[in-house]
């Protein structure tokens, strides 16, 4: 588990092991058991240790569970050191880990040594780690000493969990999620662009748990225009509507040592007022401007001066501009110095069209109200420039399915 982003030359057709082991066992339902609840208390970390990936880690002996550990922060200690934390005894035990132990020294010492060190003898895994200072070399680091590992269990649920993690490993590039609200009849506005708002507040109370757990929100400047947003987690305010309204929370975690919420702006001609919400808001909450190459230096210098974080793509097709962005937030060199691992697409629809465009749509939360607005000028949710023919389109499977009052919200998922 890396405590620094993979760098952008990963490439996923380079032959890393992520899927396969030949010295791979069998292994039995009472693995699998064990597996399913690291998976499950790895999950407990979304949004809180990325740019590094969800790890849970069971250590069980006698078929009996004695201590359990996740990875819970950004440079916090990793699932195996805290399992071991929680255990006074852990000899003969067999650690089950959702992700391949780490054989190398970042923010903390590696995984695979503890585990040595503590007595394990039996190691499971679900996913080999692709990140180049593993990729085996924790599994490797284990047999030489003389522990029996066994890889593959439950796999798909724990690529599932990583998928995230294991796209920017792979591409340099963050998970994208595109959210958006619209009618029964597919509308996000009216044809005189009205949208606040389409669904009720129970619905817009998941968005901003949503908003807490991703790197940075996206929009382009049709919606800065049109709704002068300001993009900021509210959790509190929505979190009275739930309890009024008896609608459970499906946050996974609550907002504290969160890192740093960004607000993405993606500008191909028109910047942002000066006296908009972003802009002068943006010395208490970091907001960056993805500028074509059309837009003058000068004015992006106007926007530096009121503390707006400014970069500017080589390219003005929006589907380059799209991935040039990502590979740029995937990497250590943006602002913040950190890699981004996922980033929220809220709108508006020529932004999603331009995302669906690049094929960077990983996963989409959409809010379904029970309303129709109908008219053909009404806009739906993906603008240009969209497909002609639907083999071209991006498919993806159903993940979730939740209500909060009369609204719904599908989450479909690579």
């Amino acid at each position: 588990m890396p405590d620094t982003p993979a760098s952008e030359s990963n490439d996923p057709a380079s032959g890393n092991p992520l899927t396969t082991d030949p010295a791979n066992q069998g292994h039995s339902a009472e693995d699998s058991r064990w597996m399913a609840l690291a998976i499950e208390i790895a999950a407990r970390g979304r949004g809180k240790v990325e740019p590094n990936p969800m790890v849970g880690c069971v250590l069980v002996r006698d078929s009996q569970c004695i201590a359990t550990g996740f990875h819970g922060r950004y440079g916090g200690p990793h699932a195996e050191a805290e399992a071991l934390a929680n255990c006074e005894d852990a000899r003969g035990a067999t650690a089950y880990v959702s992700l391949e132990p780490c054989c190398h020294h970042g923010k903390t010492p590696p995984c695979a040594d503890a585990l040595i060190r503590h007595g394990i003898t039996r190691v499971v895994i679900s996913v080999i780690d692709p990140f180049d200072q593993v990729d085996g070399g924790g599994i490797q680091r284990l047999r030489d000493a003389g522990i029996e590992v066994v890889t593959g269990v439950l796999k798909a649920e724990g690529e599932d969990l990583l998928a995230s993690y294991l796209k920017r490993v792979r591409t340099g590039m963050p998970w994208v999620i595109a959210k958006w609200a619209m009618s029964l009849d597919g509308r996000i506005a009216t044809k005189t662009g009205e949208s606040k708002w389409i669904t009720g507040p129970e619905a817009r109370g998941a968005v901003h748990e949503l908003r807490s757990s991703v790197d940075a929100i996206a929009v382009g400047m049709g919606t800065v225009i049109a709704d002068n947003p300001l993009l900021t987690v509210r959790l509190n305010e929505f979190a009275k509507i739930q309890a009024a309204t008896n609608t459970p929370s499906v946050a996974s975690h609550d907002a504290t040592g969160q890192p740093e919420l960004v607000r993405l702006v993606y500008s191909r001609k028109r910047l942002p007022d000066l006296g908009s919400r972003l802009v002068q808001t943006a010395s208490e909450t970091a907001t960056w401007l993805i500028a074509g190459p059309r837009i003058e230096t000068a004015d992006l210098a106007r926007l530096a001066d009121h503390d707006v974080e400014t970069w500017q793509c080589d390219s003005d097709d929006p589907s380059e501009l799209v991935l040039q962005s990502l590979r740029w937030l995937g990497s250590n060199n943006n602002p913040r110095g950190l890699a981004m691992t996922h980033l929220m697409v809220e709108g508006g629809s020529q932004l999603l069209g331009s995302f669906a465009a690049a094929y960077q749509i990983d996963e989409v939360h959409a809010f379904i109200a029970g309303k129709c607005i109908g008219g053909k000028e009404a806009p739906g949710p993906l603008g240009d420039p969209g497909v002609t023919a639907l083999a071209d389109a991006t498919s993806l499977r159903l993940s979730q399915l939740d209500s909060f009052g009369n609204d719904v919200r599908l989450i479909y998922r690579r």
